[in-house]
Parts: C-alpha cells; structure tokens; sequence
C-alpha cells in the first residue's frame, strides 16, 4: 500500500470533505492517505518546501506553486457569497484605511491576493496573524482592520466589529465568476494515475460526508475553532458546494482570470502549465 502525505485545514469544510477518505469509510484501494491537519497558510508553506504530496493550498499559493503541483478538480473552495471580509471597529471606507495597519490570514492567502488586486497601496502596513486571532487584533487595537475568513465571517458582528467591505462580492460585480479561494493540489510527480485516482476518492468522501453528515459532525468538532452547531452549519453550506464535487468551466475560467490579473500586477508570475496534469 502506498502512503501518501495529504494536508487540509481544520476548518469545518475541509475536514467535512476528508472525514471518509481518512478515516477508512471508503474504499481507497491501494492508497493510504496520512492527514496533516494545519491551518491554510502553513500548508501554503509547507507546500512551497514541496514537503506535502496532495494538500489544500490557497489560490494565490498555487499560483507561485504551479512547476511543482496540479491542481484536483474536487475538493476545492469556490462559490458565491463566500468571499474574504475586511472589516474594522466603525465603519469606514476602504479608501480612510490607506496607511492604516490591516491584520491578514497569511501572505500566500488568496483573501490577501484578492486584497492587492483590489488596491496595491492596501499592502503598505499588513500584519499576518493566524486568521482565528485578526477579530481580537482589531477588537484590541493591535490592527486597524482585519480580512477575516473562515468561521470568523459568522462572528465578527457578536464581536461588535462592521463590516467595511465584501471582496468576494466585488470580485462577483467585477467579473461576473464565483470567487476562487482554495484547491486541492497534487506533486506533478506523482503522475497522472494517482492524480486521477484521488480527485474520484475525494469525490467518494465528499459523497459520503453528505449522506452521513452527524457522523462527520463528531470529527469536524474534534477540530473547528468555533464549536456553534449553527455556525459550523453555515460555514459547511457556505464552502461545500457544486464546485467542491467537479470545479466545473466556469470554476476553470475564475481561477484564470484570478491569475491573469495578479499576473498582471507581478504578484505571481505568469506561466504556460495547465492547471491539469495533462500527461
């Protein structure tokens, strides 16, 4: 049996879609896939040390990351409604945050991407953070303003922050796609039959989970930093979608379009490898 390293994020879409695959719930023939369970920048990280076979990686990680890895067509994070926050302690516009400190999730996230496309001058004073401590930054003043993702999209109004700005909403306006956050990426190496392989076991996991949805609860809460039934429900509906199963055409044109623009702007840079591992 071949062993094979898979990282993915503790948050409640990611170990929703693994639960299966990991656990043994499935048939994974002669594959046996070891979790590393870490937060997303970390795995962007591990994954620029080529130290990860298949993992979950942000976009804009990829897009610095395509010589080396692939990308699945399951298992992925795109959508509508879904996109990163930036919000602050009162309202404002994102024009008064220029020279303002802004808490980020990590520099290889595609929320910090979708930021610098946005505007470049935002970039000047950011101050990375784990992404389940940038509301307590911004509630205690370590940072202006923060980019949330994650859980953190359903609790930053208890925590008395606002709202400034919706990017995933102004990235839907500007081009009419679903917002491309996170994918699944596979070790070119590992060749086209392993690749193939597990986008269909992924896919058999994703099945799974949504027929069994109480019993991948138990492990989901094992992990989740925010524990609320209601709020680990959102996150699940909001994340797991059509897109997560097949990335579909116009998850493809997204995601190109995504990297077209930060091409554009030298934040990754451009290349001729498909996204696919085409042999």
């Amino acid at each position: 049996m071949r062993t094979l390293s898979l990282g993915y994020s503790p948050c409640p879409n990611d170990t929703f879609i693994f639960y299966a695959l990991v656990h043994g719930k499935i048939d994974t023939a002669d594959f046996f896939y070891k979790e590393i369970l870490e937060d997303v920048e970390t795995l962007n990280q591990m994954a620029q040390q080529s130290r990860l076979d298949i993992t979950k990686a942000s976009f804009h990680a990829f897009g610095l990351l395509r010589d080396t890895y692939c990308m699945l067509r399951s298992g992925g994070a795109l959508g509508k409604g879904c996109g990163p926050l930036v919000v602050a302690r009162s309202a404002c516009s994102m024009q008064d945050l220029g020279g303002k400190t802004i808490a980020i999730p990590g520099g290889m996230t595609t929320a910090y991407l979708l930021l610098q496309i946005f505007d470049p001058k935002l970039k000047q004073k950011v101050k990375i953070m784990p992404f389940h401590r940038i509301i307590d930054a911004v509630k205690n003043r370590e940072a202006d303003a923060g980019l949330i993702i994650h859980e953190s999209r359903f609790t930053y109004q208890q925590e008395g922050l606002e709202q400034i700005m919706d990017l995933g909403d102004w990235w839907e306006q500007e081009t009419g796609f679903p917002i491309p956050l996170g994918c699944i990426i596979a070790r070119r190496d590992l060749g086209r039959e392993v690749v193939q392989k597990t986008e269909a076991l992924i896919r058999k996991s994703l099945e799974y989970a949504f027929n069994r949805s109480d019993e991948t609860k138990t492990y989901i809460k094992r992990h989740a930093q925010e524990l609320d039934d209601r709020v680990i429900d959102q996150h699940i509906g909001l994340y797991v979608n059509e897109y997560s199963l097949d990335i579909r055409d116009d998850g493809l044109h997204a995601v190109e379009e995504l990297f077209r623009r930060a091409a554009e702007q030298g934040i990754i840079p451009k290349s001729s490898r498909p996204l696919f591992l085409t042999a």
